[in-house]
C-alpha cells in the first residue's frame, strides 16, 4: 500500500509552474494576472483566498483581491464581473462561492468570460470539456488527474467507481477518466444506486466525492483497489485544540491496507485544489486564443 502525498506533488507542480513564468517574464512578457473577488467576510472563504494570493506570489503571479462587502448588490457584482471580462491585464478570475443569498450564483457564474473562468465552472467550459476540446477544468478534477499522473497509476482499461454526482467533481470526474487517454469504464453512483457496496467492490479505482464522513468501508473495497478520497467534513473531537478533526468519506484506518494506493484526509487531494488553479491561469496566459475573445 502506498499513500499517495498531495503537498509532494503539489510542490512538485508549483516549482514547475515558477519556473515557467520566470522564463516567461526572462524574455519580456507580463506575469500572468489572477483575481479573486471575495463578496462578504465568510470565514472558510477568506482563508481560501488569502492560500490563493500566498500561492501566487509563491510561482510569481500578480495577484489581485476584490473584497466587497456582503450587502454589494447582484447588479454591481456583474458590473464589476463586466469590466474584468474587458480588462486585457486581467488573465483569469474568480468569485469566491459561495455568495450571499441575495445574489443567484449561476448567473454570476455565466456572467464570467468563459476564456477567463480559470474556476472551470461556466457551462461554455464545461460543455467543452466534455466534447474533450480545450478548456479549463475545474480544480478538484484536474487535482486527481494529476495524482494519476504523478504515480504512474494505470487507468486504461480500468473500472473507475464514481460515489457522488456533484457538478464539481463526481460528472466530470467520471467524464474525464472515461475519455481516450484515460480510458476508463466509468460508473457512477449515487444515493439511489442498487446495491451500492457490490459496485464500488467492482472498482479498480474508487473516487469518494459524496461529503459523508467515513462512508466508504473495508467491505466495499476489493484488494489491489486504488482509493481517491474528495470528501473532507469536520467532526467533533473535544481532545484537540480546534474541537474538530478533518474527516475523509473513507475510513482510512481500515480500507488502507486493502489498496494499492490511497490518498489521506488531509495531505491528499486537497493540496491539489489551489495548486490546479495556478495552472489554469498560466494556461489562460499562455494560450490567450483557445478561445475567440471578442
Amino acid at each position: 500500500m502506498e499513500i499517495i502525498d498531495g503537498k509532494e506533488v503539489a510542490q512538485a507542480l508549483k516549482k514547475q509552474i515558477a519556473a515557467q513564468v520566470a522564463t516567461m517574464v526572462g524574455a519580456g512578457e507580463r506575469a500572468p494576472h489572477l483575481v479573486a473577488i471575495l463578496v462578504g467576510d465568510d470565514g472558510a472563504s477568506q482563508t481560501y483566498v488569502d492560500h490563493k494570493e500566498k500561492m501566487s506570489a509563491e510561482v510569481g503571479f500578480r495577484s489581485t483581491v476584490l473584497r466587497l462587502s456582503g450587502d454589494t448588490s447582484q447588479a454591481e457584482l456583474l458590473d464589476l464581473i463586466a469590466k474584468l471580462n474587458r480588462d486585457t491585464e486581467v488573465d483569469g478570475f474568480i468569485v469566491q462561492l459561495p455568495l450571499p443569498r441575495h445574489i443567484d450564483e449561476q448567473k454570476v457564474i455565466e456572467a464570467i468570460d468563459p476564456s477567463k473562468d480559470v474556476d472551470g465552472f461556466h457551462p461554455e467550459n464545461v460543455g467543452r470539456m466534455v466534447m474533450g476540446l480545450p478548456s479549463f477544468v475545474s480544480a478538484t478534477p484536474d487535482g486527481i488527474l494529476q495524482l494519476l499522473k504523478y504515480y504512474n497509476i494505470p487507468t486504461a482499461g480500468k473500472h473507475c467507481v464514481v460515489i457522488g454526482r456533484s457538478n464539481i467533481v463526481g460528472r466530470p470526474i467520471a467524464n474525464l477518466l472515461s475519455q481516450k487517454g484515460w480510458d476508463c469504464t466509468v460508473t457512477m453512483c449515487h444515493s439511489r444506486t442498487r446495491n451500492l457496496a457490490d459496485v464500488v467492490r467492482s472498482g479498480d479505482i474508487v473516487i469518494a466525492a459524496l461529503g459523508r464522513a467515513e462512508f466508504v468501508t473495508a467491505d466495499m473495497i476489493k484488494p489491489g483497489a486504488v482509493v481517491i478520497d474528495v470528501g473532507i467534513t469536520r467532526v467533533p473531537a473535544p481532545e484537540t485544540k480546534s474541537g474538530f478533526r478533518l474527516k475523509g468519506d473513507v475510513k482510512f484506518d481500515e480500507v488502507a491496507p486493502l489498496c494499492s494506493y490511497i490518498t489521506p484526509v488531509p495531505g491528499g487531494v486537497g493540496p491539489m485544489t489551489i495548486i490546479s488553479l495556478m495552472r489554469n491561469t498560466l494556461l489562460a496566459k499562455r494560450l490567450f486564443g483557445f478561445f475567440d475573445r471578442e
